[in-house]
């Protein structure tokens, strides 16, 4: 079985006050995964992400990149290698150009001024926004800028990368706009970490789903097996998605048997009723 890409090892952190956020995680990941961190609210979702890329500092355990620990003289590795789109871009745009924004990161990287040109214009192709490269980033649309926060990354090169609630205050349009992006980064071999309520884009999208709650995590596997643990569910605050109980409804009622083959969009629920 091949090498992990990170790893965390029994993972420990307690904000200011005292409260614990973090309680013995351990957890591999491994490249081109396609993982979905699903709880509810206060879980420590957010938490983990700052301390698997470096932001915040764990109070106890490890974390391994590509096998090399990670202390303070290659912390900028980790932080090089992992990027995260915030939630909210505002959080996260800086620079008074979408050219400055985009070229922040490789600048700091301290590459030839060459590349840093070349990787803000390359990302900003792969995120179909080079005509706003000299517009202020705080003026555009909200799905604008959430192309712009995921242009930063691109042009890190990061192989891991964390969405922390990408779809979050997004129209139809620019959530199938991202939902794209995800996909064309998963065919590149890219290995991403997704927060999210929405358990119908969990269900379509993830290979792989990890259940915090209260700070510790309580579940990881398919989400098919997940979503189909009640007790696990309950727990978390989590409902099925949709699609998995249309199912169950139509077997239910002798409509569909009960083959196990559960769809995860509507067209594999066409196929199914279509091969009755």
């Amino acid at each position: 079985m091949k090498n992990p890409i990170l790893q965390i090892q029994n993972l420990h952190y307690c904000y200011g006050n005292g409260k614990t956020a973090l309680n013995d995680i351990s957890l591999d990941i491994y490249e081109g995964e396609k993982i979905a961190v699903v709880g509810s609210n206060g879980a420590g979702k957010s938490t983990f992400f700052l301390n698997t890329n470096g932001v915040l500092k764990p109070d106890e355990g490890q974390i391994f990149y590509r096998g090399t620990p990670i202390n303070k003289k290659n912390l900028k590795e980790l932080r090089k290698n992992i990027g995260i789109v915030f939630q909210d871009a505002d959080n996260q745009i800086i620079a008074s150009t979408v050219l400055a924004e985009v070229g922040f990161g490789p600048m700091n990287l301290k590459l030839p001024k060459e590349e840093v040109l070349e990787r803000v214009e390359e990302a900003l192709k792969y995120m179909n926004i080079l005509e706003f490269k000299d517009r202020p980033p705080h003026y555009l649309s909200g799905g604008e800028k959430k192309r712009v926060s995921i242009a930063d990354i691109i042009a890190m090169k990061s192989e891991i990368i964390i969405f922390d609630e990408p779809t979050a205050g997004l129209d139809p349009l620019n959530a199938e706009m991202l939902e794209e992006v995800l996909e064309k980064l998963s065919s590149e071999g890219k290995t991403m970490l997704i927060s999210t309520h929405d358990v119908d884009f969990v269900y379509r999208w993830a290979e792989r789903m990890i259940v915090f709650n209260q700070g510790e995590i309580i579940a990881d596997g398919t989400p098919l097996e997940i979503f189909q643990d009640l007790e696990i569910l309950k727990q978390a605050n989590l409902k099925q998605p949709i699609l998995m109980q249309v199912y169950d409804l139509l077997v239910g009622h002798s409509v569909l048997r009960d083959k196990q083959l559960y769809p995860t969009t509507v067209y594999e629920l066409q196929e199914v009723i279509e091969n009755i």
